[in-house]
């Protein structure tokens, strides 16, 4: 006969003290009448998770997180991520549309180009058609899409300088054309790019991902598009 230890609770002892997030009665309230019931996430590494824990946040995804404020006010809703790192764009939309569609999602979130930007060139036409296409058949289906634009990670101290100028002027034309789509096809489009937290400790020491921290904040900033798409905002 074996036992297994109960894992301690992960420690967030920084998060009510953090000026960008907001606490659980908040969220609640910011989130009322949200009418959602099955969310999916599609994408790369972003979608996914894919995070460096550190002390005093808890270790989840934003994505994680938003499903679970959204399930303070739909507590039967499902939940699936199909996002997978390393895929440009165009094998975002090949590989998980079809079955993001199955799935039949009322809220979607996509997120894509991120490794688009690392290549050799970088074709930003080529992206926001590619988010078009998911986006459109989304669309059509009546659900609810989020987008939105990458803190510009060329601010972290784990970027080598040599490719910060290429980085930080790909990821403004990227966040460009995700927003020129999202306004053009009515997504709830989170603007990351100038928020104040870009500029502090929210990175991971990859240099392309972000922390647990960057995560709440991304979380935090999608639950505020959010609570402005239901009229909730403050």
């Amino acid at each position: 006969m074996t036992s297994t230890q109960a894992q301690p609770p992960d420690d967030t002892s920084l998060e009510a003290q953090d000026p960008y997030l907001l606490d659980d009665d908040s969220t609640t309230k910011f989130l009322n009448g949200a009418p959602w019931k099955r969310y999916a996430v599609l994408g790369d590494s972003i979608a996914q998770g894919v995070r460096e824990a550190v002390p005093g946040y808890a270790d989840s995804s934003w994505a994680e997180r938003l499903a679970g404020s959204l399930r303070r006010v739909q507590p039967d809703l499902e939940y699936r991520n199909f996002g997978e790192r390393d895929l440009v764009a165009a094998k975002v939309r090949s590989t998980q549309l079809e079955p993001a569609l199955e799935f039949a999602p009322d809220l979607a979130a996509v997120l894509a180009g991120g490794n688009d930007i690392l290549g050799r060139s970088f074709d930003a036409d080529a992206v926001e058609v590619e988010l078009a296409r998911m986006i459109s058949a989304l669309r059509a289906r009546g659900t609810t899409v989020v987008t939105m634009g990458l803190f510009d990670i060329t601010q972290s101290p784990y970027v080598p300088e040599k490719y910060r100028p290429i980085m930080q002027e790909r990821l403004r034309v990227l966040a460009e054309h995700t927003r020129a789509v999202s306004d053009r096809m009515g997504c709830l489009y989170v603007d990351l790019p100038g928020h104040p937290a870009g500029g502090e400790e929210i990175y991971s020491q990859d240099g392309l991902h972000l922390n647990t921290r960057g995560h709440a904040v991304v979380a935090t900033e999608t639950v505020r598009r959010i609570a402005e798409h239901l009229g909730n905002s403050a």
